[in-house]
């Protein structure tokens, strides 16, 4: 059909009932200055202008992908106490899974923004559970000076097996970073941990971050203001 035969089928108040994107033609109206009606009018198929409008459409996420928590309110800080404290403060979603809810190759990520005080020479801990089986473990780290400045930690997690304790194996890693006094440098340290032996699927999974002080030094103190736990597969 072409664009008259078209023009005079909508003026007519016909219809279609089924559509051949190939030989159907929309009308176009593309600006033109140079004319004196200022467009020049043309028609382009309906194949056509998908195959052009296709490309930009922007891909959809890969299914399955999606937040599981936010944190709204900062953590309660962890601050002039040996006593272990949680980094994660009160938020909207969930952070556990429930029994028998992991399938192989689920992985998360956890992510923490805040701020640290610390006195020289103390040492600080984080520790990454589910209930109370530890995930991943910082070990004691030895702080610089620091007086409210930032930290942040990023933490993966992959689950390579499912089912009781001793079949089921998850993978976590991440990276915890901080600034010190001297100089506003940056310091940290990376963790890497594949637990084999206590992981149960089967059970009810909470997620928990603490940090645990070496001394009650008033100068110790750690909480965040940002903690976000999404699904990355």
């Amino acid at each position: 059909m072409d664009i008259l035969n078209f023009i005079s089928w909508i003026k007519s108040g016909r219809r279609f009932t089924s559509v051949d994107p190939a030989d159907t033609l929309l009308p176009v109206g593309l600006r033109d200055l140079r004319r004196d009606d200022k467009y020049l009018t043309g028609a382009i198929s309906v194949q056509d202008l998908i195959n052009e409008i296709i490309p930009l459409i922007p891909p959809s996420p890969p299914s399955g992908l999606y937040g599981l928590f936010t944190q709204t309110i900062n953590s309660t800080p962890v601050a002039a106490t040996t006593v272990e404290g949680s980094l994660i403060g009160t938020g909207l979603g969930t952070l556990s899974i429930p029994a028998n809810g992991f399938a192989v190759g689920d992985s998360f990520r956890a992510q923490f923004a805040g701020h640290i005080s610390a006195h020289n020479n103390d040492t600080l801990e984080l520790r990454v559970k589910s209930g109370s089986v530890v995930l991943a473990d910082t070990g004691a780290i030895t702080m610089p000076g620091i007086n409210n400045l930032h930290w942040t930690m990023w933490i993966d997690f992959t689950v390579r097996a499912i089912g009781p304790a001793g079949t089921a194996i998850i993978a976590s890693g991440g990276q915890f970073t901080y600034m010190k006094n001297a100089s506003n440098a940056f310091e940290g340290d990376t963790f890497s941990v594949v637990n084999s032996t206590t992981f149960d699927t089967t059970a009810l999974n909470t997620l928990t971050v603490t940090a645990q002080w070496s001394s009650n030094n008033v100068n110790n103190s750690i909480y965040s203001e940002i903690f976000t736990l999404y699904k990355t597969y």
